[in-house]
């Protein structure tokens, strides 16, 4: 890219964070839980496809570091979208997905598809029984989808302020909170240093699954 995403501008806030939730096709991959995904991967590798919205995107990145670091070999299948990706998995062409939970919320209650892990630190509140890929079997794992705001480079310290502040008191609404719940996300404020520092750490974290797995945008 033509810039540096952490120096060229200015970062304000975080506005939400949420999970992607590692689901399955029970007819075409009959697993339970992480651990028995892992060991079914192990057996056969290589033979076990994972549907994505594309090369490069984020639902190909979650589970490139899905595999390394639970050693298996997942098959990419990327697709032109997550319609498409959703389509195949329900259809039993591609066995497993890591995806949004809004999208796979009603098939996993209606048991067409079992979710077996979702991929933040917490548990998710639309699927409280359901366990963080951490617990389930991979500890450390941990791929959050993440909003922010930015704004150019040198912004001054007192507007960048009142942004946060503004931004910090909206979030509160009990309305929009209820909306962001909707599409999978919870208001999340975290500014300041400390999202510098979440935000280097994803940087580093990413770029070397980027490497390692030699992925691009198409």
């Amino acid at each position: 890219m033509p810039y540096d995403a952490l120096k060229d501008f200015t970062h304000v806030t975080m506005m939400a964070s949420g999970p992607y939730v590692l689901v399955v096709n029970p007819q075409k991959v009959p697993v339970n839980s992480v651990r028995e995904l892992i060991a079914a991967a192990k057996a056969k590798p290589g033979a076990i496809d994972y549907a994505s919205s594309g090369n490069g995107s984020s639902q190909h990145l979650v589970g490139a570091l899905f595999n390394s670091m639970a050693g298996v070999q997942l098959n990419h299948v990327p697709y032109k979208g997550s319609g498409p990706a959703m389509q195949d998995l329900l259809g039993g062409q591609v066995g497993v997905s890591f995806a949004g939970v809004p999208n796979v919320l009603g098939q996993v209650r209606s048991g067409k598809l079992k979710a077996l892990g979702v991929t933040t630190p917490k548990r998710w509140f639309a699927l409280p029984e359901v366990p963080t890929i951490a617990e389930a079997g991979i500890p450390g794992y941990e791929a959050t989808l993440w909003l922010s705001i930015s704004g150019p480079a040198g912004m001054p310290a007192p507007i960048v302020q009142r942004l946060y502040a503004g931004i910090s008191k909206a979030l509160q609404d009990p309305d929009l909170r209820e909306s962001f719940r909707a599409v999978g996300v919870e208001p999340d404020a975290t500014g300041g240093e400390e999202l510098m520092r979440y935000m280097r750490s994803e940087d580093e974290k990413w770029g070397k699954v980027v490497k390692e797995t030699g992925a691009t945008v198409n």
